[in-house]
């Protein structure tokens, strides 16, 4: 089942190389901290620009300064840690622990430990309601979202999603919280006001939809599927997928750049998916190798670097610094598969309203 995916990424991959130059290259290797480990979400904080990576595989919040191009602080005690959210509103990183089975608040600036708020059998992906002043947490294993206070650092509470919570994000424009459900491969919006289900979105060619990413100006979800190796670009409007791509193996992370309206798709097996917006149309501009296990990856939409933190490069972990090619559309790969049950779409991805 998994060999014409394979195949395929593998001649897309080569379409790359052969169209012109690479989507991005590599400017820098700056040196981590800790052993050679598996590392999982990391977050920007623009307050601080202090570059905040979790590193799972030795249950540490690495601080890096990337400006200066080095480690500033190696943050102990978060056991198996995963997703991390800057709210620079509050001047707090929140980090999922779910080796404690935790979300721990920090202060952003002096890095001290403010808060410990139980969050489930698996806390993972974070977001922030900015309305309620609530931050969501997927419980991944517990097949919930826990809603925390993010004021008065305690839980208020879950929501039952029906089956394992992948990332979550909030949509400003709806106002509402998404949360991937990838065991029922389907959509789940939460209202912070409520707290409560307000309805599902079913997801037709999503295998384990677990990346989520949301472009709330133009009424767009982009998610991520581990089973099958495929973006779904979600109308949030009609609630129809409206496009499928494939990416890399494994997908997991996904990062947005809002100037030069730019998506990157990280995966477990090493190769990131660039993609860039024209309208409300994603039009792919190849997949590329960044390096073994490359899974994070985090934007700056100041710089517009991108950071790919890396388990095991010669026996170390490394945080890789990349630009974007100046001209992304120079190495456009193939048009997007329909997906099962969508609306057809333009050779480009194009999205219609509805």
């Amino acid at each position: 089942m998994r060999l014409p995916v394979c195949l395929l990424l593998m001649a897309l991959a080569c379409q790359g190389h052969s169209r012109g130059p690479l989507p991005a290259k590599a400017v820098a290797d700056i040196p981590l901290t800790g052993p050679a480990s598996r590392f999982d979400y990391g977050c920007l904080d623009p307050a601080t620009g202090r570059l905040f990576l979790n590193h799972m595989g030795a249950g540490a919040v690495v601080v890096v300064d990337p400006a200066a191009g080095k480690v500033v602080a190696t943050l102990p005690g978060f056991p198996r840690c995963t997703g991390i959210l800057a709210v620079p509103q509050l001047g707090e990183v929140f980090v999922s622990a779910p080796g404690a089975g935790e979300v721990v608040a920090l202060d952003a600036r002096s890095l001290e430990i403010l808060a410990r708020m139980p969050a489930g059998r698996f806390p993972d992906g974070l977001a922030f309601d900015p309305i309620h002043q609530q931050v969501f947490v997927s419980d991944e294993s517990g097949s919930r979202v826990f809603i925390l206070d993010a004021k008065a650092h305690r839980t208020l509470g879950s929501v039952d999603l029906g089956g394992e919570a992948g990332n979550t994000q909030y949509d400003a424009g709806s106002k509402l919280m998404f949360t991937n459900v990838q065991t029922r491969n389907d959509l789940v919006a939460v209202d912070p006001a409520t707290r409560r289900i307000a309805f599902r979105i079913p997801l037709p060619g999503a295998d384990h939809n677990h990346g989520l990413l949301i472009d709330a100006e133009r009424r767009l979800a982009f998610i991520a599927c581990e089973g099958n190796a495929k973006l779904l670009v979600l109308d949030l409007d009609t609630r129809r997928v409206a496009a499928a791509f494939p990416v890399g193996a494994g997908p997991d992370v996904l990062a947005f750049d809002p100037g030069p309206r730019r998506l990157v798709v990280a995966s477990e097996s090493g190769l990131a998916a660039f993609f860039h917006e024209e309208g409300r149309t994603l039009v792919p501009d190849g997949l590329q190798r960044v390096g073994a296990n490359a899974h994070v990856v985090v934007a700056d939409p100041s710089t517009h670097r991108l950071y790919f933190p890396l388990k095991d490069e010669g026996g170390r972990p490394l945080l890789r610094v990349m630009e974007p090619s100046a001209s992304p559309a120079s190495t456009r790969s193939a048009p997007p598969a329909a997906p099962p049950g969508a609306p057809r779409s333009s050779p480009s991805g194009s999205l219609s309203r509805r």
